[in-house]
């Protein structure tokens, strides 16, 4: 298959905007790793005007697809995660071109996992752990099991990609397997809710007890790079921390963190008067004592 697609990425090698080329091949007869065709290229370039060029070929019974994206944008997805696959890809697809070791630097990086990048991945995953658990309490408590089932299983993995970052790993797409090595105990909660024997009712209650010792002890690191950013300065409104260049990648989480930290007295209020009787701006500063 790599001699047939040869001419097509080397049409795009021969770009001077291109930085890498990268194949992966089909691994197992279900492989969501490449969308089940044979192999996927991924081209990567220095820039482009729209955010993924894809396109698909065939050949006799082979299937493929070539990925175009820019560099940002391949960062960006391995930093919020809207592409598991990328890591894999970068990771364990065969180098076909690479201008100026590009693939070579961005695995380093990947196997490194600078300190500031995952301080910031783990902000964002606290962050979708919070809605995700606060949500399924919500349908808990209204007797909602199976919508609650749903919330807490996504909870579950945001707490196991939480920890892997905390160790200084990406995440991959089995992350389960990761976290069985790393962090039995919430392996084990997980096992218990899917696996266990007794009432949903009672493994969603016993998990809901589990859970809320694992969110409180886990505040600190998921927290740190929010309260380090808000450390920056006495005071915050809401907007300015929305606007900020980092903590917009927390995007409709940024709300519920804030108000779960404050909850948690992480961050305290100062109201300010507005022009209406009675109605105050809330603004928001690190808590000192903490």
């Amino acid at each position: 298959m790599e001699d047939i697609l040869r001419p097509i990425y080397q049409e795009r090698a021969s770009h001077p905007n291109t930085l890498a080329i990268v194949m992966i091949e089909k691994r197992n007869e279900t492989s969501p790793l490449t969308d089940n065709l044979d192999v996927a290229l991924l081209v990567i370039v220095s820039e482009m005007n729209h955010p993924l060029y894809v396109k698909h070929y065939e050949y006799d019974d082979k299937k493929a697809s070539l990925t175009v994206m820019s560099k940002d944008d391949v960062k960006k997805s391995i930093l919020l995660g809207t592409n598991r696959r990328m890591v894999d890809w970068i990771l364990n697809g065969k180098v076909l071109f690479d201008r100026n070791e590009y693939i070579a630097e961005l695995v380093e990086r990947l196997r490194t996992f600078p300190f500031s990048e995952r301080k910031l991945k783990m902000g964002i995953e606290f962050a979708k752990l919070i809605r995700r658990y606060l949500e399924g309490k919500v349908f808990f408590e209204s007797n909602q099991l199976l919508d609650t089932y749903n919330h807490i299983v996504h909870a579950l993995h945001h707490l196991a990609r939480l920890e892997v970052i905390d160790r200084g790993f990406y995440p991959e797409v089995t992350v389960w397997n990761q976290v069985k090595q790393i962090e039995p105990q919430i392996y084990k909660l997980y096992k218990e809710l899917i696996e266990g024997e007794e009432s949903l009712e009672k493994r969603l209650e016993l998990l809901f007890l589990a859970s809320d010792f694992l969110i409180h002890s886990k505040t600190e690191v998921g927290a740190g790079h929010i309260l380090s950013i808000m450390s920056e300065r006495d005071s915050w409104y809401f907007h300015e921390l929305y606007q900020h260049p980092e903590l917009q990648h927390y995007s409709v989480d940024l709300s519920v963190l804030l108000e779960f930290l404050v909850e948690k007295k992480y961050v305290s209020i100062e109201r300010q008067q507005t022009k209406g009787k009675g109605v105050f701006h809330r603004v928001y500063f690190v808590d000192k004592k903490c």
